[in-house]
């Protein structure tokens, strides 16, 4: 039964010109104080939420993006900064890309933030899909074995980190600590100082290919998933919750199915789908320029990627539409009762589902994204409270 109530924000600006059509994403380049108010809108939209009854705040950690598209570097503080502005809302980091960090230091902040903020503070790790990114902080992202293995083992680092008085690690990566002379005797041990107040640390990870080797992973740390994106759409939600939810098992854990995961769906409430289509249309073609060729949307051609980067190839080569999006059920477009029955029809095939994470198209305005939070808020989720209240009797 679907119980909470998320939405994200990547961090990017309010584009001007999108869609296919529109500024090639390679020919943006903000100027700083634009850039910097990414940080502000964080606010508004956290601001926002905490008095409509969402449960958490999601953002994503990134860098190096004068184009305006994800502009938010460090979630751990931004998060404590919005636990301040902000009443009952938790905040996720969706998430903290864990190849680019010591994974001492990462363990370290994030238990700053639990114990500061009383546990409002949700950590999430990923391995990276920005080349840019990850490879200017000297991690392998083209080597993805190689970036597979610093992320796994940072994640066995910062676990033991969180869940050892006293812990020591020898690893391909990382030799903790290093046997040197400390104050007369040799260290073989270390202790994270603090460690977090709220344990098991709740940690989620986005879900990609979802490999059995991904999702054996995530069940030995206890680790929940997100299916978003073109992960959300078609026939790739079921294959994802019954490999996610068979790893547990063979781990002797046994899950209904959806428990531990999270859906996460764009979305847009308008008169008709057809005005939501066309509301956030171009938005949608936006993220297809700025995720298509780095590998979050799978089956695109050379052809396509191509024409997403060339506005005078768009019109003569045939691309993903956000019509395509709404009849695969990645975005929800329509009334706010499409929607309602929508989410309905998740909540029957998946009944361990318990949260949802809806959210804006990258680069809508963000007056549009508040009203349209408000609208979710108001015109969906009580809808869903009813249910439970029912329940409940």
């Amino acid at each position: 039964m679907i119980t909470k109530f998320d939405s994200s924000y990547v961090g990017s600006v309010d584009l001007e010109n999108p869609g296919y059509g529109g500024t090639p994403i390679n020919d943006r380049h903000y100027p700083k104080d634009v850039l910097a108010d990414v940080l502000h809108k964080a606010v508004a939209y956290a601001k926002k939420m905490d008095g409509l009854g969402y449960d958490t705040f999601w953002m994503a950690e990134h860098h190096f993006q004068p184009e305006g598209t994800e502009c938010i570097p460090n979630l751990l503080m931004m998060a404590l900064h919005l636990t301040g502005v902000t009443r009952n809302l938790k905040i996720g980091c969706g998430f903290n890309v864990v190849p680019m960090w010591h994974p001492l230091r990462l363990a370290e902040d994030y238990a700053m933030a639990d114990v500061l903020s009383g546990g409002r503070v949700i950590f999430g790790v990923a391995r990276g899909y920005h080349t840019r990114e990850v490879e200017s902080f000297g991690s392998p992202l083209t080597d993805q074995a190689a970036n597979r293995e610093m992320f796994e083992e940072g994640c066995d680092v910062i676990f033991k980190a969180f869940n050892e008085e006293r812990f020591s690690h020898k690893g391909t990566n990382y030799t903790i600590p290093p046997e040197v002379s400390y104050r007369g005797y040799t260290l073989k041990e270390i202790t994270l100082v603090p460690r977090p107040l709220h344990l098991p640390v709740e940690c989620w990870q986005p879900i990609q290919s979802g490999s059995d080797r991904a999702f054996d992973f995530m069940a030995k740390h206890g680790i929940s998933g997100v299916i978003g994106g073109g992960s959300a759409e078609g026939g790739a939600v079921d294959k994802h919750m019954t490999a996610f939810q068979a790893a547990y098992a063979r781990r002797g854990i046994k899950l209904e199915l959806g428990e531990k995961l999270s859906l996460g769906f764009q979305f847009f409430i308008a008169e008709s789908r057809e005005a939501a289509m066309r509301a956030a249309g171009k938005y949608y073609e936006e993220n297809m320029k700025m995720f298509g060729e780095l590998r979050l949307v799978r089956a695109l051609s050379d052809e396509q990627i191509a024409a997403m980067r060339d506005p005078r190839l768009a019109a003569t080569t045939k691309l993903p539409r956000i019509e395509d999006a709404v009849k695969a059920g990645g975005f929800l477009a329509g009334t706010a009762a499409d929607i309602v029955g929508a989410l309905k029809a998740v909540e029957k095939r998946y009944p361990g589902l318990e949260r949802i994470s809806c959210g804006m198209a990258l680069g809508t305005p963000l007056a549009v994204a508040l009203e349209q939070l408000d609208r979710f808020a108001n015109e969906v989720m009580p809808a869903f409270r009813a249910t439970r209240a029912a329940a409940a009797d």
